[in-house]
């Protein structure tokens, strides 16, 4: 864990802008602490799952108020980025964490209870490295022809074949990811992800729409190519919006639908 400080705001709740960062002037301050504890975050400063300084030792840190850092990471904790644990402290979000688990994957059983049919079955059909496409590449923010990893998998439950993914990661971020490591972690693959290579997918953007397989599609979900299928293309993002991973699935909803709770 690193122990330098970030730079300082002083006086106490006064903006002051600082080497390297962009003048604060539109922002209310404790959006600016939000922002350096984003830096922290993204840098590594904290693990995921580790607990980061008290709102005392933060606010002493950015020489501002107790209640201005309270404030940020209010928003923080808010868009899932940390989680608070009464009487504990104030931890680094994971998704190695149980609530977490199931905050990317919307499709729920019919019955209503995912931990009933318990966690997917993974079948890792193929995993190497490649070159970006146009479209891969307009997606993940890179040029075409950078290096990728593509995957490509299918989730089961109760041993019946239920989504097909194909998953694009960049290849410098993710070098020497295997097929084996994906199939062989027992929790979900972005805590992998987190774990192996320091990356935390943090928010996602997604396109729903109904289709219909093509031949090969059929075959590994062993449907008809008459059956309506959902498509969801899923762009996941790490910290201050940085695109990480542009997945391609098809869900079977003969037995499960897309569930999502909107506020």
């Amino acid at each position: 864990m690193s122990s330098q400080p970030l730079p300082a705001i002083e006086p106490p709740d006064t903006p002051q802008a600082t080497a390297g960062l962009p003048a604060p002037a539109f922002s209310p301050l404790y959006q600016q602490i939000k922002g350096l504890i984003l830096q922290s975050l993204q840098a590594g400063e904290w693990k995921p799952g580790e607990a980061i300084p008290s709102e005392m030792e933060l606010a002493a840190r950015f020489r501002v108020s107790q209640g201005t850092v309270r404030k940020a990471i209010d928003e923080l904790a808010s868009e899932n980025l940390v989680t608070r644990r009464q009487g504990k402290g104030t931890f680094v979000a994971t998704h190695a964490e149980r609530h977490v688990q199931y905050r990317f994957l919307k499709l729920m059983p019919d019955s209503g209870d995912a931990s009933v049919e318990g966690p997917a079955e993974r079948h890792i059909i193929d995993c190497k490295r490649v070159r970006a496409s146009a479209d891969v590449a307009r997606a993940l923010g890179l040029r075409t022809g950078d290096p990728m990893v593509q995957a490509r998998r299918i989730l089961s439950f109760s041993g019946v074949p239920t989504i097909l993914e194909d998953i694009w990661l960049p290849g410098q971020a993710f070098k020497g990811l295997t097929a084996a490591q994906m199939a062989g972690y027992p929790g979900p693959t972005y805590a992998m992800l987190e774990l192996d290579f320091g990356v935390r997918m943090v928010r996602a953007d997604e396109k729903i729409r109904a289709v219909l397989p093509d031949v090969d599609q059929a075959r590994l979900l062993q449907v008809s190519p008459e059956t309506p299928l959902l498509s969801v293309e899923r762009i996941a993002y790490t910290y201050n919006d940085v695109p990480m991973e542009l997945r391609r699935g098809l869900y079977r909803t003969d037995t499960h639908h897309y569930h999502n709770e909107l506020n």
